[in-house]
């Protein structure tokens, strides 16, 4: 997306430090989007988010759907797009808005994961 300038894999919302896929225990795996709000909105970001995320299933802590916001800004832009796509899907939305904590980047293997699984296989095109 034009404006973002990076995505770090990771994890956060757990109370242990620097936890990894192995130990995870309470935290969420969850990506870090940096971005020029000059260039993109946090709400772009989230609209995207909601065509791209699909949380109408209830999940374990790792997997939940969560939103990290840092303010109570980003706090009524995610709760709006929350609810909207509950309301443009007719479907109970399963995605908490949350205060954003510490946040441990995720081995090197996540990082770029599907762009590394693409590369790693050849295609086979009938």
């Amino acid at each position: 997306m034009n404006g973002v300038a990076q995505v770090i894999v990771g994890y956060t919302g757990g109370q242990m430090s620097d936890p990894t896929y192995q130990n995870i225990m309470d935290a969420t795996e969850a990506v870090l989007i940096e971005y020029d709000p000059a260039v993109i909105s946090y709400e772009t970001i989230l609209s995207e988010w909601s065509k791209q995320h699909h949380p109408f299933m209830k999940q374990t802590t790792q997997y939940r759907s969560a939103i990290f916001v840092k303010n109570a800004e980003e706090q009524l832009v995610a709760q709006k797009v929350v609810e909207e796509l509950g309301e443009k899907s007719n479907r109970k939305v399963y995605a908490d808005v949350e205060e954003a904590g510490a946040f441990y980047r995720a081995e090197e293997y996540h990082q770029d994961f599907l762009n590394k699984q693409r590369s790693s296989r050849s295609f086979t095109h009938y």
